[in-house]
């Protein structure tokens, strides 16, 4: 029930919605506000268990611009059953052997749709990422090319101009076994090709420790003060001049931030939730070290317990 003005009560009223008739009544006086009103939820409830690969879903996604005809095209299902209907399969087989322009551009989007899901990246970034892909298909420069890395490298970079970015290891744990090596060949070639295509330079926005910051300290199941303090003594790391990479200080941070806290971390569990080497993380720990007093937030840690930091 929820309250829509009556103009029979002359002031806003508690309303019954009748779904067999598609009305809503107004509860105190009967009149009949709305008739005949469409029910734009499902038919059905689907259960998986129950149903199998049985969807009774009647229509299809919505339209996709990137594909040639919007991803509208009518798809005949596999028969089920051995007493299949003969026509049923034999029109399956035509529609297999005819030639669908994309067939592989579906195959993958499909596959950064996957690497997506497993990152929990948002549908904006698997758009973008599905964008970059096309543009570079398009070109058709890619046969002969590392297709798992050219998906990979086109998730990365829509991650990047999103401003959502992911370490490189980060989308090599969901692609298919490709290396960090070829990602990053993959990821020259199609901003060479985006450059050639549009005549100007590609714009990957820019990478700061506090992007990656919360979601590694998620992983270390950090308290919520010592994230605070983290996040503070990043934006105050940035306007040091520490020539380092954002990730590589972003781990620093929270070494040095943990060691001040009662849940210390180690440096080995540290590494495996950044992605970054022990020597990269203390040659950043060794840079960050002097700044410690000025970076660590003064209600987090006193003076003393800070220069009784371990010296790197």
């Amino acid at each position: 029930m929820a309250d829509t003005y009556c103009p029979e009560c002359m002031r806003p009223t508690e309303v019954v919605f009748d779904h067999s008739a598609g009305d809503t009544v107004c509860s105190e006086c009967g009149l009949v506000l709305e008739a005949h009103s469409i029910d734009e939820t499902s038919e059905w409830r689907t259960f998986a268990n129950e149903t199998g690969e049985n969807d009774p879903v009647r229509v299809g996604g919505p339209a996709n611009p990137l594909l040639a005809d919007g991803g509208l095209s009518t798809v005949i299902s596999k028969p089920n059953g051995l007493s299949a209907d003969y026509l049923t399969s034999s029109l399956g087989r035509w529609q297999n052997r005819g030639s669908n322009p994309d067939r592989s551009i579906i195959q993958a989007f499909k596959t950064i749709a996957t690497m997506a899901d497993r990152l929990g990246l948002v549908a904006t970034i698997k758009d973008r990422a599905n964008e970059i892909y096309k543009k570079v298909e398009d070109q058709k420069p890619l046969r002969g090319r590392n297709q798992d890395a050219i998906l990979a490298a086109c998730l990365y970079i829509a991650c990047r101009q999103e401003d959502k970015p992911r370490t490189v290891k980060e989308i090599c744990s969901v692609a298919n076994g490709t290396t960090k090596k070829e990602i990053g060949r993959a990821k020259e070639f199609i901003v060479k090709q985006l450059e050639l295509e549009m005549g100007q330079s590609v714009e990957m926005g820019t990478i700061h420790a506090g992007d990656f910051l919360r979601r590694f300290c998620s992983h270390l199941s950090m308290a919520n003060q010592a994230v605070k303090a983290a996040q503070e003594a990043v934006q105050k790391s940035e306007e040091l001049d520490i020539r380092r990479s954002p990730i590589s200080i972003a781990a620093a941070i929270i070494y040095i931030i943990t060691q001040l806290s009662d849940d210390k971390k180690l440096l080995k569990d540290i590494c495996l939730a950044t992605g970054v080497a022990e020597g990269t993380i203390r040659n950043s720990y060794k840079d960050l070290y002097p700044f410690a007093s000025k970076i660590v937030p003064s209600w987090y840690a006193k003076e003393d317990d800070i220069r009784h930091l371990s010296s790197p």
